[in-house]
């Protein structure tokens, strides 16, 4: 038996995640629907249902929770993380959930535009990160969202700790790189191996994700708990001062990627995983585009890895290629030649995901001084 969050358990997490909401307001859940049933799988299915039955539980209990109506919105699966949603949606019963996208016919079409106006609070609980274009609408339609891609029942956990005590974390880190122009990174790898790399903070903000949503125009990762930055990508007149070798363990393959100006352009390194990433960038310039440091914190509240990138960035630090618009970068969707293509993928530090590649230390260059932020795989939060 899965594990489940009691019905106190999920009004006050509606409560908590966002706080001082008007009762005229609606809650919508989002999922994405496969296109085909192949395309299926137990995580996704069990997915779908966890949104139908919190949907179920949301709407018995509105007078509580004062809320005008929780509903669910399924839409055709996009098949890439972040790209952007479809035009349209379409408003589910919480019986006979469609199984694949040519089912949605028979339910109630919905305009995107019309469903960002109408409801304005979102929860996504989808196969594909929807984060993206949900972060780009909540700031021109001024929702809030929360958005829970790859969530599964192992995330339940997560759902339960205390958030109070995540958001002090996040925001003493924030603070440390909200004066930092600089990070130079020092990686071990198999225990002797010394790899470099330098990112240029300067030019940007600086942003905070504690899981709680209290203003209009924010959207952000449920569960969640890291301050994260986009490096600087030379659209000014200076070019950007990121560069060096990152590396990144896949499988048992060590892939290095050679940077400057912030754009990855080489991949060197030995295995098929190597090849493989040599022909996606060869592809897709614009995945080598260093979209994020993320800096997680759930790691300290006892949180182990569990294969889902929505919680497992949050433990520890991460560097994320391609998309960075939606956290006010300079590469989006138009950049990349589909938008089957379009990405941002977070590549994770933690000795449980990358056991022979150590951040052995992660140090922040400010205007006269400098500090250690991280020292083997650790984040300073105190």
């Amino acid at each position: 038996m899965r594990e489940k969050l009691s019905k106190e358990e999920l009004l006050n997490l509606i409560k908590k995640v966002f706080p001082n909401y008007d009762t005229s307001d609606k809650l919508a859940f989002l999922i994405d629907i496969p296109r085909k049933n192949s395309d299926d799988n137990d995580k996704w299915k069990e997915r779908r249902e966890i949104a139908a039955e919190w949907v179920k539980t949301l709407s018995d209990n509105l007078k509580e929770l004062k809320l005008k109506a929780v509903d669910l919105i399924g839409y055709r699966a996009v098949s890439a993380n972040n790209a952007d949603l479809p035009s349209e949606g379409f408003l589910l019963s919480l019986e006979n959930l469609p199984e694949n996208s040519d089912e949605l016919s028979g339910y109630k079409k919905l305009f995107f535009e019309k469903i960002f106006e109408d409801y304005k609070i979102f929860i996504a609980m989808t196969q594909y990160s929807a984060t993206a274009p949900l972060k780009n609408n909540a700031k021109k339609y001024l929702f809030r969202a929360a958005t829970m891609p790859g969530f599964s029942s192992e995330m339940i956990p997560a759902l339960r700790i205390d958030y109070e005590k995540v958001a002090r974390k996040v925001r003493f880190v924030k603070e440390k790189l909200d004066r930092a122009n600089f990070a130079e990174v020092l990686f071990i790898i198999k225990g002797k191996e010394e790899i470099r790399a330098n990112f240029d903070l300067r030019f940007r903000k600086v942003h905070e994700s504690s899981g709680r949503f209290p203003e209009k125009g924010t959207a952000g990762n449920l569960p969640s708990g890291e301050a994260y930055i986009v490096p600087y990508e030379g659209e000014f007149d200076e070019k950007s001062q990121t560069e060096g070798v990152i590396p990144v363990q896949i499988e048992g393959d060590i892939v290095y990627y050679r940077v400057s100006e912030n754009r990855a352009f080489e991949v060197f390194g030995e295995g098929k995983n190597v090849e493989i990433e040599r022909e996606h960038l060869k592809r897709e310039p614009a995945y080598g585009n260093i979209a994020e440091l993320g800096f997680g914190v759930l790691y300290d509240f006892g949180l182990k890895p569990i294969g889902e990138i929505l919680l497992d960035e949050k433990l520890g630090f991460h560097i994320a290629f391609g998309r960075s618009d939606h956290f006010g970068g300079q590469v989006g969707p138009e950049d990349f030649s589909s938008p089957e293509e379009v990405i941002h993928l977070d590549r994770i530090y933690i000795k449980e995901l990358q056991p022979d590649v150590l951040v052995k230390k992660l140090t922040l260059k400010y205007e006269n001084s400098e500090e250690v932020l991280i020292k083997d795989n650790k984040i300073i939060t105190e």
